[in-house]
């Protein structure tokens, strides 16, 4: 069987070698696509591959017409819309992530951009502090529980609110849990965001929500623009001369963001949470893990299509 290892932006080297080792050490064949910029190259190459690693890519209902002997796609990473789930499932093709894997990177970005956020995006004048502060992490999962882990060595009072995540879970993570996301961004000075996109969450990050946020409120996103409504965080930016928003997600290409809140809006150039070498290795090794698993013993435990 073929394995594609299909990235237009490339893991690194040590990770494409830990992939090979897994996928040829189970008697598979693995093929590189590499900055293939054309979808057309993309087409191409899944014509004879039974399974395919991506990072960023986007699998769509061509890409899967043109992949007919396709079993599984993994995403190396936490999120998967890159993916149509839909017509995966059309085409009998399983569909995973890599839960946990990037965890760790993406929390210490939170936290850096935390301490950006409270000395002033480092602009010489007198900041704040994260000892003390409340912080409010909205959505429990590997990531939040990763930034609670960090957040208490600087010694922060911590909040969860996550509908599926147990409240038993959060307290013997000493994390206080909360009842509504409302009460979460009542409460908290600092929130950091790591619910998916999904329908009902999209535009959910509202004015409503944010506006009662404590003075010096700050929100990180690491999670997925589609969260945040935008024309109403900027309403309330405009209203809130002491709130911040620092994100790893550049907002609308018409968006004012920068042009109007320069010294209370950061965002990186590109999504990089997950973006350090430890976290390409492991999402790498994890997906070529997965699809031996999964093509030789039928595992589909990080299935995400129905």
């Amino acid at each position: 069987m073929k394995v594609l290892v299909a990235t237009d932006k490339p893991f690194a080297k040590v990770a494409v070698d830990g992939i090979r080792e897994v996928i040829e050490g189970a008697g598979f064949e693995l093929a590189l696509l590499e900055k293939y910029g054309d979808k057309a190259n993309l087409l191409a190459a899944v014509a004879d591959t039974d399974a395919i690693i991506i990072r960023s890519d986007v699998i769509d209902a061509e890409v899967l017409d043109a992949a007919k002997q396709l079993k599984i796609v993994v995403r190396a990473g936490a999120g998967y819309d890159n993916v149509d789930l839909a017509a995966a499932t059309v085409h009998g093709v399983c569909v995973m992530n890599t839960p946990g894997q990037n965890s760790n990177a993406v929390a210490e970005l939170a936290l850096g951009m935390m301490v950006y956020a409270v000395r002033n995006l480092y602009n010489g004048t007198s900041g704040g502090e994260l000892k003390g502060k409340k912080l409010g992490i909205h959505a429990y999962g590997n990531v939040g529980r990763n930034v609670a882990r960090i957040a208490k060595g600087f010694g922060m009072d911590i909040y969860a609110y996550d509908a599926y995540c147990p409240d038993e879970t959060m307290t013997a993570d000493d994390v206080t849990p909360v009842a509504s996301a409302k009460e979460l961004y009542e409460q908290c000075q600092i929130v950091s965001l790591h619910i998916p996109a999904t329908p009902e969450t999209k535009e959910s990050i509202n004015y409503a929500l944010l506006k009662d946020m404590p003075k010096g409120a700050v929100l990180v996103n690491t999670a997925r623009k589609e969260v945040i409504n935008e024309a109403e965080l900027i309403q309330l930016m405009e209203e809130r001369t002491d709130f911040k928003y620092m994100t790893d997600i550049m907002p609308a290409a018409n968006s004012k963001f920068l042009e109007l809140f320069p010294e209370r809006y950061f965002s990186t150039p590109k999504k990089m949470g997950a973006q350090t070498a430890e976290a390409n290795i492991n999402a790498g090794i994890a997906a070529a893990h997965q699809i031996v698993g999964f093509l030789k013993e039928g595992c589909e435990r990080f299935r995400v299509n129905v």
